[in-house]
């Protein structure tokens, strides 16, 4: 059994080292609480169980403390894959709920497994999740003063549990300011991703993520046959012929963890029982 997080990324500049210690130290022990759910738990039921601590824990842009969009409202976007069942559930631009991936999780027995804008809103209510504003003070302070964010974008979790089963789940609370409406890669394939031979979820740049259908493709890499760093690799350097801003984090069948970064600000936490990996 192994688990992977991941925090999104962050400006060196721009971030104190206290800032830096406190995600540092809310991840370790995000990731601890993942790791002993797992023993209990399905994949499935873990990787939702550790994205809704990191949705909850406002250092961190998903759920609680999300970005606010340029017309002054929050929206979310998750998703969460069963690589074992090859089911994929996903909300995208969802409002006014605590944690948007629990309903995504909720979405991934049905036959409509992505919802959207009102029609995700609308079936989070519907499956009993109370209304909820996700915005902090720091961030409408940040919002009407149309400050740069620090943090881009996601938070994620990738494991394999006992049965061997992968599951992955993706957050994000967004650019800050964009468009209304924009779509991100958390919510796709692009971003989120699992099948019986791994699992991945990505933060950075929606846009560099989705052109490059990163998750997928390192995923299918992976099935095909080649090694975990070698599918990270070849993707990453399709990212960079294009210039672009990601990082990932994956575990595959072989119970192998990898993470991997355009640029090394990425934050991240994986534990195994005995040892932990941890952003410096």
């Amino acid at each position: 059994m192994k688990i992977i997080i991941h925090g999104g990324f962050f400006s060196e500049s721009s971030t104190s080292e206290e800032t830096k210690a406190r995600k540092q130290q809310a991840l370790k022990e995000i990731v601890t609480k993942g790791f002993y759910y797992l023993q209990q738990h399905s994949a499935v039921e873990t990787v939702a169980y550790t994205v809704q601590l990191l949705e909850d824990d406002p250092l961190f842009n998903a759920g609680t403390g999300s970005q606010i969009q340029s017309d002054g409202t929050i929206r979310m976007s998750a998703a969460l894959m069963d690589g074992h069942h090859i089911r994929f559930g996903g909300v995208m631009n969802i409002e006014k709920v605590k944690n948007p991936v629990l309903v995504a999780q909720k979405l991934l027995p049905l036959e409509d497994t992505v919802l959207s804008g009102f029609g995700a809103t609308l079936f989070a209510r519907r499956k009993g999740l109370d209304s909820f504003n996700p915005e902090l003070k720091e961030r409408r302070t940040e919002f009407e003063q149309k400050k740069e964010d620090t943090r881009i974008s996601t938070v994620g979790c990738v494991c394999i549990d006992a049965q061997g089963h992968i599951a992955v789940a993706t957050s994000t609370g967004g650019k800050g300011f964009e468009l209304p409406g924009r779509v991100s890669d958390s919510a796709t394939v692009a971003g989120t991703y699992a099948n019986t031979y791994c699992g991945v979820s990505l933060t950075g740049v929606g846009e560099d993520i989705v052109r490059n259908a990163m998750a997928a493709k390192i995923v299918t890499r992976v099935t095909d046959g080649m090694e975990l760093q070698q599918a990270f690799d070849k993707t990453f350097n399709e990212l960079k012929s294009t210039g672009g801003f990601a990082g990932a984090i994956a575990v595959d069948h072989l119970g192998n963890v990898y993470h991997q970064e355009s640029h090394p600000l990425m934050v991240f936490a994986s534990y195994d029982g005995i040892d932990y990996k941890v952003f410096k």
